[in-house]
């Protein structure tokens, strides 16, 4: 499989390559990245081809909003995909400190959660502003759920649902500001809980369907069936799978380091990259659309590339399945679901 290839959202006029570009380090996330890293990723992902790029206000407090803008409206608009996010309202404030929310030097505007109908909208107009473009292709939901907003859930979710949120976000998508709505969220519960109240088209599901979790098979398969696409991000779940020890953003409990060092062991034995294995086993499954990589410079999108299109043996996938490193009926490249 090639990056450049394309798969659509089943529901909508809207495609995507099978690679995207994640932009949350344009936003400084971690570390600065100065505008010309930030703009040698983003030339490399077109030289290779891949033509759809996600970002969002939070990230770098509108940083990579603007620096995005900058760098896609150099292109023709059709020549591209783009998806960005709402929920929360970016506020101008001057007490912004040197880091915030692993974002280092972030720009003086302070999220403000806010999934409210006029709350939605707002948020919209500012993006298109930032980005310079009036029709983002998506338009995701940004960090809903108990594991964002723990004990406070509830009250954001009446935002969404009484607060007339969805009914801003359907008013979007049919008078054709956008081309598709869904959520981005780090839990698959809430992406059922909202398939249960509202028309969806898509979820970009952060870390929940990778080569080391499979939590969200049974999910995933209801979404191939009602035709919801899935756009999978963190498939290196925090790192953990591309060389570090970290899982959910923290320090991994000692039953995923044992998982993720048998993974690793089959990888030794076959000769396959862990990383090369990671991007492309999502991509599988039938309601998965794009594997979005979220590579901070040239250097780290061509590497990306390369595992992404790495040849990988029948045999290795047929070993982990042996091995129950993967969970049963999940398929794997070669045969979709």
């Amino acid at each position: 499989m090639k990056v450049f290839e394309k798969r659509k959202i089943p529901r909508r006029d809207v495609d995507v390559t099978v690679m995207g570009l994640g932009c949350a380090q344009m936003g400084n996330l971690y570390r600065v990245t100065p505008y010309a890293e930030s703009k040698g990723a983003f030339d490399t992902a077109w030289q290779h081809g891949i033509r759809y790029f996600d970002t969002a206000p939070f990230y770098g407090y509108t940083r990579s909003e603007r620096r995005l803008g900058t760098m896609v409206t150099e292109h023709e608009r059709g020549d591209y995909t783009l998806s960005t996010k709402v929920g929360r309202v970016m506020v101008p404030d001057d007490t912004v400190g040197p880091e915030e929310d692993a974002y280092i030097a972030p720009l003086p505007f302070r999220p403000v959660y806010d999934y409210s109908h006029d709350g939605i909208l707002r948020s919209f107009e500012a993006s298109q502003q930032r980005l310079g473009i009036l029709k983002p292709d998506i338009l995701y939901i940004h960090d809903i759920g108990p594991f964002t907003h723990g004990d406070k859930h509830q009250h954001y979710w009446d935002q969404l649902t009484s607060g007339g949120g969805f009914k801003a976000l359907a008013r979007l998508r049919d008078e054709g500001s956008t081309g598709a709505v869904g959520l981005g969220v780090n839990e698959w519960e809430v992406v059922r809980s909202a398939m249960e109240v509202f028309d969806i088209d898509v979820a970009m599901l952060a870390g929940r369907y990778t080569l080391l979790e499979q939590s969200s098979l049974d999910f995933l398969n209801t979404c191939a069936t009602r035709g919801v696409a899935i756009v999978v991000a963190g498939a290196f779940n925090s790192g953990i799978l591309a060389g570090n020890r970290k899982f959910n953003y923290e320090d991994a409990p000692t039953d995923i380091l044992a998982k993720v060092d048998a993974l690793h062991d089959v990888c030794e034995e076959l000769g396959v990259s862990l990383q090369a294995a990671a991007l492309q086993f999502p991509l599988a499954h039938a309601a998965a659309v794009t594997v979005v990589s979220g590579a901070r410079n040239a250097q780290q999108l061509s590497a990306n590339i390369e595992w992404f299109e790495q040849d990988i043996p029948p045999e290795f996938w047929r070993e982990l399945q042996r091995r129950e490193l993967i969970a049963e009926g999940a398929p794997v490249p070669g045969g979709r679901v």
